[in-house]
């Protein structure tokens, strides 16, 4: 409190005010309002302007995505700030190597001053407070490491003792009306886990149950639970095999109490691993079961004998090439015995297979041989129009033509490929920010979605723009090579039709797409 501003008039000062839970444990003389009322009698004090009051309540000092925060930096970027009060250090944050990077990188960088009032701490004056401020962020990282060292051993030996510290209920309990930490029966949805159990007893795989549920319009956990999906998929609000499978194997339906399935990496960080079985938090007898043990166990040993014999694969040509145009899932093949009694192999869309009745796509039901005697013929076709010899030349000048107008490619990639690295981490702390309740439902659809958008944006161009890495000589002489060996062996040679082409997509009205690898072959 003992500072002084020489100049104030020549300063925007922002007030920075954090509190989190952790910190309303050392009493009164953190919170907001203490807070805020110190930074006002500073500034009155030396005559300061103040721009704007930033309140992030609620906000652990681990986190730098605060909103108020972000939004302080903003107003630093459009230069509306040059001055950062806060009470003390561990208010701007707690993680020493960003608190130190935003003291000792961003804030002179953008010329800001930031005075922290009860540290002493200035950086517009020589002080040996300013010295010391390092070893003051490392202690308060350190008490952010301790705190959460000690709210993970509570919740360790909250899972110990078998009490519940999750945010909802496996499907077909509920909260404990009066006792915290409980869970009891909820007698809506009781009945159909146990008929999901009783179906798989009578010999029913997962997906015929999945199929059932669906077809009886019967809503899925999620759906019952009212948890709202961003970006719906063609599976959005349908039972799969694996939600089926994944109830059938929950010990909690036998009175089990089974946790820690996922840990966050630490405590810097929102993101969850998921942990082997044998390192699971299981105490049995905790709650009223759902389901005997006999019929648990029965149908435990019915799911894992399936396990051992599933369905054969097939070879064929277009094996990994050939996509659904409508859902962008990969096709399935069956074998299906036609009325000679000879057996065939048969494209049908993965999704349609799966979820038949909710209409979510379309069979795309056709013959492989058709498809492969059509994708040859195309290939073909294509091949042989690049390698007429009265083309040739004339193409490859054109494309050594465009190579050269397009030597900034591979700087255009690459800042490409880290802006989409930058917009997926994005996406995963704001789904992890909803989860832990952070972050309200209709910002997270907003924000979620348009992140998504943009990755999508970024994708396709860098769809068009990563080819091979080789020179513009190299990719002319490397196609050449390529379609001459096709056209000499393209009736068994997988190898080479998988050098030539990218992916290939069937549209429900049986039309194909061949995308090829090689910008020649696609203007051909």
């Amino acid at each position: 409190m003992y500072l002084e501003i020489s100049n104030p008039m020549d300063y925007h000062a922002a007030l920075y005010i954090r509190l989190s839970k952790e910190d309303e444990s050392e009493g009164p003389s953190e919170s907001v309002n203490n807070q805020q009322s110190l930074l006002n009698e500073f500034v009155q004090q030396h005559r300061l302007s103040v721009y704007d009051t930033y309140i992030d309540d609620g906000w652990s000092g681990t986190n730098f995505d605060r909103p108020n925060f972000q939004r302080m930096i903003t107003d630093i970027e459009a230069r509306k700030v040059n001055m950062v009060i806060t009470k003390d250090l561990s208010r701007l944050g707690r993680d020493y190597i960003l608190t130190g990077h935003y003291m000792e990188r961003y804030f002179p960088e953008h010329r800001v001053r930031y005075i922290s009032l009860l540290d002493g701490i200035d950086t517009g004056v020589d002080s040996t407070a300013n010295d010391i401020t390092p070893f003051r962020a490392i202690m308060n990282d350190m008490y952010a490491k301790d705190i959460s060292k000690k709210i993970s051993s509570v919740k360790h030996d909250k899972q110990r003792k078998g009490l519940f510290i999750g945010g909802k209920p496996v499907y077909g309990y509920k909260m404990h009306p009066t006792e915290k930490n409980k869970i009891v029966i909820d007698e809506d949805v009781a009945p159909i886990v146990q008929r999901i159990f009783g179906m798989a007893l009578d010999g029913m795989s997962c997906r015929q149950i999945a199929v059932q549920l669906n077809n009886e319009g019967i809503p899925t956990p999620a759906t019952y639970a009212g948890l709202t999906v961003s970006a719906p998929g063609p599976y959005t609000g349908l039972w799969s095999s694996e939600r089926v499978s994944d109830m059938l194997q929950n010990e909690t339906y036998i009175g089990s109490m089974v946790q820690g399935r996922t840990r966050k990496i630490n405590y810097k960080s929102k993101k969850c691993i998921k942990q082997d079985r044998r390192d699971w938090v299981v105490v049995e007898g905790t709650h009223e079961p759902l389901i005997d043990r006999e019929t648990f166990e029965k149908v435990r040993v019915l799911i894992n004998s399936r396990r051992r014999t599933r369905s054969r694969t097939y070879d064929f040509l277009l094996k990994g090439l050939i996509f659904c145009h409508e859902c962008g899932y990969p096709l399935a093949v069956i074998n299906r015995k036609m009325a000679s009694g000879e057996d065939r192999l048969i494209f049908v869309c993965r999704t349609y297979q799966r979820f038949t009745k909710a209409g979510v796509c379309t069979s795309h039901t056709i013959k492989v041989e058709s498809v492969t005697q059509a994708v040859m013929e195309k290939v073909r076709e294509v091949c042989g129009a690049y390698l007429q010899a009265d083309r040739l030349l004339p193409q490859a000048q054109r494309e050594v033509a465009r190579a050269l107008a397009e030597a900034d490619n591979e700087k255009e990639i690459n800042s490409l490929k880290a802006r989409i690295d930058s917009l997926t981490a994005h996406l995963d702390k704001v789904y992890m920010d909803k989860l832990s309740g952070v972050l309200e439902e209709a910002d997270f659809q907003r924000i979620y979605g348009k992140v998504k958008a943009d990755r999508s944006a970024l994708e396709q161009r860098l769809s068009q723009l990563d080819r091979p890495d080789f020179s513009p000589a190299e990719q002319l002489d490397l196609t050449k090579k390529l379609t001459e060996r096709f056209l000499e062996t393209a009736s068994a040679n997988r190898e080479l039709l998988v050098s030539l082409i990218e992916r290939i997509e069937l549209t429900a009205d049986k039309q194909i797409i061949i995308k090829f690898r090689f910008k020649q072959l696609e203007n051909a």
